[in-house]
C-alpha cells in the first residue's frame, strides 16, 4: 500500500538522522527506570525551558545542532523505542542542516530572539512546505508535501524555530467518527500517554502534548475545535494555549470548521507558551477571520507573566455542568481554588453560566461543524497538488476502499452526517450557528463575566486520563461542548496536580483577545502550586502503591 511505503521512507529518513540505539530503554516498559536511563530522565534536557537552552546555547556550552539531535536521540529512545510512546508521526530530514543554519547565524549576528535555534514539533494537521508530508493521520492525504508553509510555521520560522517534525493527531481532528479513540490515526496508530502508558493522552493535538510532556520537544504545537489543546494538555501535565478564534492564522491547516478552528501552543511552563504564542499571531490576508485581531494581538506575551497576577483578581468557579462529573478531578479542582484564595484572588463561588445547562445538552455545535467540515475541507484539498482526492465523498470512497486500515476500530459517521448537509447558507446552518455562538457568548462567558464583574473563569479541564480502548473509543469524563470551544474564546489550561499518578489540570477562560488576562493568572497559579512533574514511563497503574491525590 501507499501507506506502507510512505511509513518506510519516513523510517529511512530518521535512520539517517540518528545512530542511536535502544539499549536500555525498553526497561521503562516493564515499569523500572534502570540506572543508564536515571541521569537521561534528569539531566538539564529533561524539563529544560526555554531560557535554559537559550542560556546554555549564548554561553557556548550547547548549540542548536547538537540540541536537535538530543532531541532525535531522546525520540528515538522514547518513542520509536522503549515505551513506544508514539507521538511523533514523523521527522523532518533537515532539521539538523536548519540547526546548523542558526548557529551559523548565531554567531554572526546573534539570536532572532527567544526560539532561535530551539527545536517543536507540529501537530501533523499543519502544513509545512518542506520534505514532510501533512497527513491528519489519514492515508488518503499520505503523499505529496503541502507546496508552501502554513502561515504560522513562516512566522515560527521567522523567529527562529527549529521544525523538528510532527507530531501524530487523532485522525481528521476526531472529526470522523463519535466512536473515535484520541490518539490513534491510520498513518500513525495510538499515541501513548508517558504518565501511564495504558491510559489515553486525549484530544486531538494528543501527539504534540504527550512528545511535549515527554520531553521529546522543546514545545509543540496543536490545533482545537473543540477540547483539542487543553484536554490533552490537562492528560499530559503540561500548558495548554488554546487561542481566541482569528488571534492565530489557519491558513494551510486541515480544516474543520472556521468558525471554531484555532492554533496554539503547548509547553511545559506557561512562559514557554507564551515565548511560543507571540509569532504566531498577526492579521493574515489569507485567513479573513484574523482581521478581527488588528489592535487586539501582541508580539510578545511575556509582558504578561506576573508571578502576582492572581492578587485582587476576581475570579467566578463554574460549577454548574462544569464540575462534579469526577471526584478525583474535583478533589484537584478545590485545591486549585484555595490556592488562588492564598495567593489574593477573589473568588466568586460558584459564577455559574446562565447558559450552562443548555449547553451541557446543545447540539448546535456539531450541526455548525457538520456543515462547516464539508464546505472547508474542499479549498484546503485544493491547496494540496498531487492529492487524488478533492471533496467530502472523495474522502469517505477511500475509507471504505481502505476500510481494512482505515475503519478497523471505529467508523465514519462523523462524514457521513457532514456529506448529508448542503451548504452555509442552509436555514439549519445559520439557526444553528446564531444558537451556538448566543449560548457560549453573550448569553453564556460575557454574561456571567459581566454579572459577577469577573476577570475571568475557572473550572476543571478534564478528568484523569482513561484507559485507551480501541474497541469502544473514548471515554471521556468532561462538559462537552464547552462555552469556550462553542464560542471560540480562549482558554489557558495549567496543571494542577495528579490522582492515582495521573495529570489534572485547571482551565482559565475568559472573553475574546483576553489571553493578556488568562496568561498572567495561569502564571500566578503556576508558580504558587509548581504542580508539573515529568513522568516515568509507568506501564499501567498499580493502585494498591499511589496515592489518591498529589495536589497543588
Amino acid at each position: 500500500m501507499a501507506k506502507n511505503r510512505e511509513a518506510d521512507i519516513n523510517r529511512r529518513r530518521f535512520l539517517e538522522l540518528t545512530s542511536m540505539t535502544t539499549a536500555g530503554a525498553a526497561a521503562l516498559w516493564f515499569g523500572a527506570t534502570p540506572p543508564a536511563l536515571a541521569e537521561e530522565l534528569s539531566d538539564d534536557l529533561s524539563e529544560a525551558t526555554f531560557a535554559h537552552l537559550q542560556a546554555a546555547m549564548a554561553s557556548h556550552r550547547l548549540t542548536s545542532e547538537q540540541l536537535t539531535r538530543r532531541y532525535l536521540e531522546r525520540i528515538e529512545n522514547f518513542d520509536r523505542g522503549g515505551p513506544r510512546v508514539n507521538a511523533v508521526i514523523e521527522i523532518n530530514p533537515d532539521a539538523l542542516t536548519i540547526a546548523r543554519s542558526l548557529d551559523v547565524e548565531r554567531r554572526a549576528r546573534g539570536p532572532r530572539g527567544p526560539l532561535h535555534g530551539i527545536p517543536i514539533l507540529l501537530k501533523d494537521t499543519i502544513d509545512t512546505g518542506d520534505r514532510m508530508m501533512t497527513t491528519a493521520g489519514s492515508l488518503a492525504l499520505a503523499g505529496p508535501p503541502a507546496a508552501t508553509d502554513a502561515t504560522i510555521v513562516a512566522r515560527l520560522r521567522a523567529a527562529g524555530a527549529v521544525i523538528l517534525g510532527k507530531s501524530n493527531p487523532s485522525e481528521w481532528a476526531s472529526h470522523r467518527s463519535f466512536r473515535a479513540t484520541s490518539g490513534w490515526s491510520a498513518v500513525g496508530g495510538q499515541t501513548k500517554n508517558p504518565y501511564v502508558l495504558d491510559r489515553n493522552p486525549s484530544g486531538s493535538s494528543s501527539g504534540s502534548a504527550a512528545a511535549t510532556a515527554a520531553n521529546f520537544c522543546a514545545a509543540a504545537i496543536g490545533t482545537e475545535t473543540d477540547l483539542s489543546i487543553v484536554s490533552p494538555a490537562s492528560a499530559n501535565s503540561i500548558v495548554g494555549i488554546k487561542a481566541t478564534t482569528g488571534l492565530t492564522s489557519r491558513a494551510g491547516v486541515v480544516a474543520g470548521s472556521h468558525t471554531h478552528d484555532t492554533i496554539g501552543p503547548l509547553a511545559r511552563t506557561v512562559t514557554d507558551a507564551a515565548i511560543l504564542l507571540g509569532p504566531m499571531t498577526g492579521v493574515d490576508p489569507l485567513d479573513p477571520a484574523t482581521s478581527g485581531s488588528a489592535g487586539k494581538f501582541f508580539s510578545d506575551y511575556t509582558r504578561f507573566l506576573d508571578p502576582e497576577g492572581l492578587r485582587g483578581a476576581r475570579i467566578g468557579v463554574l460549577r454548574q455542568t462544569f464540575a462534579g462529573f469526577n471526584q478525583e478531578t474535583d478533589a484537584i479542582f478545590n485545591q486549585a481554588i484555595q490556592t488562588m484564595r492564598d495567593a489574593g484572588a477573589l473568588i466568586v463561588d460558584p459564577a455559574d453560566l446562565p447558559t450552562a445547562r443548555q449547553i451541557a445538552t446543545d447540539r448546535s455545535e456539531g450541526t455548525v461543524h457538520a456543515f462547516e467540515f464539508k464546505a472547508d475541507i474542499v479549498p484546503y484539498l485544493a491547496s494540496r497538488p498531487g492529492l487524488s482526492v478533492h471533496t467530502l465523498a472523495d474522502l469517505i470512497a477511500f475509507n471504505n476502499d481502505h476500510a481494512d486500515q482505515e475503519l478497523a476500530f471505529f467508523g465514519q459517521e462523523l462524514f457521513l452526517i457532514a456529506q448529508f448537509t448542503t451548504n452555509l447558507n442552509d436555514p439549519v446552518y445559520l439557526s444553528a450557528l446564531q444558537t451556538c455562538l448566543s449560548l457560549s457568548r453573550e448569553q453564556g462567558i460575557d454574561a456571567a463575566l459581566a454579572q459577577f464583574n469577573l476577570d475571568a473563569l475557572v473550572s476543571p479541564t478534564g478528568s484523569p486520563a482513561w484507559c485507551t480502548d480501541l474497541i469502544n473509543g473514548d471515554h471521556l469524563i468532561s462538559p462537552f461542548p464547552t462555552p469556550a470551544g462553542m464560542a471560540g474564546y480562549p482558554t489557558v489550561s495549567v496543571p494542577a496536580g495528579f490522582s492515582f499518578g495521573l495529570p489534572v489540570g485547571v482551565s482559565f477562560i475568559g472573553t475574546a483577545y483576553s489571553e493578556p488576562v488568562l496568561i498572567k493568572l495561569a502564571f500566578a497559579f503556576e508558580q504558587a502550586t509548581k504542580a508539573r512533574k515529568a513522568p516515568t514511563f509507568i506501564r499501567s497503574l498499580n493502585l494498591g502503591q499511589v496515592d489518591n491525590v498529589e495536589g497543588s
